[in-house]
């Protein structure tokens, strides 16, 4: 698995999403925010708006659940046609048998981190993930800047990773843009999150592309 770029549809017009995903053909994903207003302050869409926007877009769903119970929420984000489902960590009460769940309805199961969240402790719950994502931004808001201390939690969770092996991603979320990419890549992340540097983008595919061709340089062999 190379460079992966995920725009957040959280920077799109909401009024037009398909025609938005029209706009960045060249993605991997499309990072979808679903926000409840608990577990962050802040109201976007829900598991309809996912639906529907599934039948209409090209690319594959990854939903970031930023939601107080993702036991009970997120399996349906699957059945609404996610292909990937995030949740957090700090808001889950089972996370083992939700990744299973997810999982076993046919989607890819990712464990979110805010940046205060140490990944240390949840090294024993790698094998059941598919991807790994660390917020490099207090989550919540769009637009917000990067926070340069989350880096050595990106190769941290960069060697967890390696020392258990298999094909699990490591994503990042929060001011990846083309000023801050090289350092998320050089610390090992391969899955990259940017919202308001592509919607805000004259062309936002050929945003999508410099994206990836700045981490590809910037990537360490593996």
């Amino acid at each position: 698995m190379g460079i992966q770029i995920t725009p957040s549809m959280l920077s799109a017009d909401f009024a037009n999403l398909e025609a938005e995903a029209a706009r960045i053909a060249g993605a991997d994903w499309l990072h979808v925010d679903v926000m409840d207003n608990h577990f962050v302050p802040n109201l976007t869409i829900g598991a309809p708006v996912v639906e529907a926007l599934s039948k209409v877009a090209r690319q594959p769903i990854d939903a970031h659940l930023m939601i107080t119970e993702p036991d009970r929420w997120a399996p349906g984000y699957v059945e609404a046609g996610a292909q990937s489902v995030t949740f957090h960590i700090e808001a889950a009460q089972a996370p083992v048998r939700l990744a299973r769940e997810i999982r076993a309805k046919g989607a890819r199961a990712s464990m979110a981190l805010r940046p205060a969240t140490p990944i240390e402790p949840y090294e024993d719950l790698l094998p059941e993930l598919d991807m790994v994502l660390l917020m490099t931004v207090e989550p919540g808001f769009g637009g917000q800047a990067f926070l340069d201390v989350c880096l050595p939690k990106i190769r941290r969770t960069r060697e967890l990773l390696d020392k258990h092996g298999g094909d699990i991603w490591l994503q990042v979320d929060g001011g990846v843009s083309a000023d801050t990419i090289d350092r998320c890549a050089e610390a090992g992340a391969d899955v990259f999150v940017a919202g308001s540097a592509v919607f805000g983008a004259a062309d936002p595919d050929a945003m999508v592309a410099q994206l990836r061709s700045r981490a590809e340089q910037h990537a360490p062999s593996r």
